[in-house]
């Protein structure tokens, strides 16, 4: 009887961490790596000539968004499974991961046997994410399914204007005009907003509105649209 092991890329700018995970892997009968990419865009050719069954892959590369790499990555192999492994555990990377279609994430200071379950978990079908991921979606769900709760209370109304033109595609400059501001100010507040709101990214601000009601539902599907950054 023939042994047929699960195939899996590695996509990961840090080569002794893809040396790493192939030696762990590969110490596992029915799994077996069969590509690396340093690069999303490299990851995307790996993929399309190795038909894996698996992709393992950071959220954070340089050359371009792991995020829009998820896509890609699936848009190159439909029936691929993604498995994001990345050190960041924000609400606005994790929804913006599961928003891209990954289907499992684990953190980087997950042990071996948690990694391995997570492999086998999202090979088979399921999702996995490690428990402090776990935590972070149910506090918030619980969050948005409270009517009391204020999206944003820790920012001031002005910095909520800014957040949602920012969101909504807007330059600074654009942004300026339309609030009567000058472009520095803008900035300053843009700053501001993404340091209270521990967001990192033009993506994480676009997740963040929507997530939160601040964008009108027919602006939604037109934020996202080729956002990449």
């Amino acid at each position: 009887m023939t042994h047929t092991s699960a195939h899996i890329v590695l996509v990961e700018d840090h080569a002794i961490l893809r040396e790493g995970l192939r030696a762990l892997i590969e110490l596992e009968s029915d799994l077996k790596v069969v590509g690396e990419a340093s690069t999303g865009a490299e990851g995307v050719r790996v993929v399309q000539s190795a038909s894996p069954t698996l992709v393992i892959t950071d959220l954070a590369m340089p050359g371009g968004s792991g995020l829009r790499t998820i896509d890609e990555l699936r848009a190159a192999c439909p029936n691929l499974r993604v498995l994001v492994l990345t050190a960041y555990c924000t609400d606005e990377y994790i929804g913006a991961a599961l928003n891209a279609g990954a289907d499992g994430y684990v953190l980087k200071d997950a042990s071996r046997a948690e990694l391995l379950q997570a492999i086998r978990s999202v090979i088979a079908g399921q999702k996995y994410f490690s428990e402090p991921v776990s935590a972070r979606l149910v506090s918030g769900y619980l969050r948005r399914n409270d009517p009391a709760s204020d999206p944003c209370p820790r920012i001031t109304e002005r910095e909520r204007e800014v957040l949602t033109r920012i969101a909504l595609g807007e330059s600074n400059k654009r942004v300026a005009v339309g609030l009567r501001l000058s472009v520095k100010t803008v900035e300053k507040h843009r700053a501001n907003l993404m340091r209270k709101l521990e967001l990192h990214n033009t993506a994480a601000v676009t997740l963040y509105a929507v997530r939160n009601g601040l964008l009108p539902a027919e602006d939604t599907e037109l934020s996202f649209a080729g956002r990449t950054t």
